[in-house]
């Protein structure tokens, strides 16, 4: 697909082993981790008797579409799936962060899983025969914690809240939205009250998403977004979504759009050029955007569909699993929550397909794909 393409950074900076310091005691955090987020599906198999995700449990999107890299794009942009021009299937899941299954009147975070399929390269440790290429991101250019020591505290508190008092996080979400609305009424923006509910009430679908944590794009450093560029995402951005009364209201409204339309993204890339102002190690820093723009390497054309359904939850919400490590070595994640995930989030699919006894597995053709 031929599209114009912003320029990169001039000169941005090459990944060395340097830019990582891992803790000393990272192994075991990474572990209390994964016990925390097991701790979570456990609560939720034994009040529901279904496997569910530790976190972004509950889908409100299931899409199928393609993925277009870009003509024309520099040396510098052309790495790992963008190395040259091509299409492949895509499946994208919509959710919500909590791993039990809420009314979407309480407002949490909103994320993005994109599977890229039919991507040929050296693989990482522990996807090699596969040919997927997977982004998990959220809609923030942040994370909610710099490290995964100071992200399990807020973890083990989402597992002590996990499966109760549904009507009081109703209540406190509300406030909490209240609060954020305030916040960003001169200007700012609160991690802490949108993580704890106070996300605002808007349009899944207006939406950008962020990889928050950065990974390698080919010899650089980078993060990713995906973003709404078509004429009908883009005026959902900031849209008010009304959900209350709505239980599966986010749902509702994304199966509503693509039942007449359909939908594009792009998938942009952002070059670190400052370590000091573009951190790898602390993921809650967001990176300027006035130093290194976001920059369009690939266009998500999804066409109308129906974009929810039991079948096709069955088919991605519990036989495909997303992960930053399923994917090329030209795109290892880097950083302490990157490194975080990969044990966490391998050793919670498993878990996960051993209790609905459906084996996670990875696509290879659009034949694969859900229907």
């Amino acid at each position: 697909m031929v599209d114009s393409v912003v320029a990169p950074p001039a000169s941005p900076l090459r990944y060395g082993p340097s830019v990582e310091h891992p803790e000393k005691d990272e192994a075991e955090t990474d572990a209390a981790l994964t016990e925390t987020m097991l701790s979570i599906s456990e609560t939720t198999f034994k009040h529901g008797g279904h496997g569910l995700r530790s976190v972004h449990a509950k889908s409100h999107g299931l899409l199928r579409g393609e993925l277009h890299v870009l003509d024309g794009l520099p040396p510098v942009l052309a790495q790992g799936l963008a190395a040259q021009p091509g299409t492949h299937p895509v499946v994208i899941r919509l959710s919500t962060t909590p791993g039990d299954i809420l009314d979407d009147s309480v407002s949490a975070p909103r994320g993005m899983a994109l599977k890229v399929v039919g991507v040929e390269g050296e693989r990482l440790p522990g996807s090699e025969g596969d040919t997927t290429q997977d982004f998990v991101m959220a809609n923030a250019p942040a994370f909610s914690a710099p490290n995964p020591k100071k992200f399990l505290g807020s973890l083990k508190l989402l597992a002590a809240t996990t499966d109760k008092a549904e009507g009081a996080k109703k209540v406190l979400s509300a406030a909490l939205r209240g609060a954020e609305a305030v916040v960003e009424a001169f200007g700012g923006k609160s991690a802490t009250l949108v993580t704890l509910g106070g996300q605002p009430e808007t349009h899944i679908l207006g939406e950008t998403f962020y990889s928050q944590a950065p990974l390698l794009w080919g010899p650089y450093m980078a993060k990713v977004c995906v973003a709404p560029v078509s004429p009908g995402l883009a005026a959902l951005t900031d849209a008010s979504l009304n959900v209350n009364g709505k239980p599966n209201g986010l749902r509702e409204a994304v199966v509503e759009f693509f039942r007449q339309n359909g939908a594009e993204w792009e998938l942009r890339v952002q070059l670190c050029t400052d370590l000091e102002t573009m951190p790898v190690e602390d993921a809650s820093v967001a990176w300027p955007e006035d130093q290194s723009s976001y920059v369009a390497v690939a266009r998500i054309v999804v066409p109308p569909q129906d974009a929810w359904s039991e079948a096709r939850s069955a088919a991605v919400d519990d036989g495909l699993a997303f992960s930053p490590w399923h994917g090329l070595a030209a795109h290892r994640p880097i950083g302490s929550i990157m490194r975080a995930r990969r044990t966490t989030y391998s050793r919670s699919a498993q878990v996960r397909g051993e209790r609905n006894g459906c084996p996670m597995g990875e696509p290879r053709t659009p034949a694969d794909l859900p229907g």
